[in-house]
């Protein structure tokens, strides 16, 4: 409610200028054809048609704009319909003028308000949205994780395996068993087993 009623404030003096200036050009149109010819219902259609190929041009454009159509020639076919629609309501209005300067002023009025009505409507409904737009954040690629099999455990593991191996047998007089090596090294079993093992078989071993 609250939406509609920022719209009908922000949009609604601009649609009542395009209602009061379509019905007085309107008016203009409907006389000059009932003045020459033109009666009855015909007078109403031919009044009608003018004032809605105006509108229908203005879309035009716009949906032109949004799409990035680019036109064929030096004028795209829209505008040279607005342009159109636009000299035929002039026309019309000016024939029912007094022939004096302020008569075609006043009688023009009405099919400029119109075009100027119809051209901000036209320039809002392609302006640009104000909601900023909530881009996706890139989803990281997972990297493979490539592991890079050893046999038996890392020399630098080994060295030191090897250092807490002969203080612990200077220091108890006994070589070190698999618990104590995996205390000492925080490792697991599985390789305080490889460690020992190793240290048992290398030349340098206890």
């Amino acid at each position: 409610m609250r939406r509609l009623a920022c719209w009908l404030l922000d949009s609604g003096p601009v649609l009542v200028l395009a209602v009061i200036a379509g019905a007085g050009s309107f008016t203009h149109i409907r006389d000059t054809a009932t003045e020459h010819g033109q009666s009855g219902w015909m007078a109403w259609a031919i009044a009608v048609c003018v004032d809605l190929t105006c509108v229908m041009a203005a879309r035009e454009r716009q949906r032109d704009k949004k799409t990035g159509r680019v036109p064929d020639g030096w004028i795209s076919w829209p505008t040279l319909v607005l342009i159109a629609g636009v000299v035929l309501s002039l026309a019309a209005n000016l024939n029912q003028a007094d022939p004096s300067p302020w008569g075609w002023i006043t009688a023009a009025t009405p099919a400029g308000a119109f075009l100027v009505a119809v051209s901000m409507l036209e320039r809002r409904a392609s302006a640009p949205s104000s909601i900023p737009q909530v881009v996706p954040e890139p989803v990281p690629t997972p990297v493979p994780i490539v592991e890079i099999e050893q046999d038996g455990p890392s020399s630098e593991l080994l060295d030191y395996a090897r250092r807490v191996a002969e203080e612990y047998q200077t220091a108890q007089g006994r070589p070190i068993s698999r618990d104590t090596l995996r205390a000492r090294l925080g490792v697991s079993h599985q390789l305080a087993s490889d460690l020992l093992r190793t240290l048992r078989t290398a030349p340098e071993a206890l």
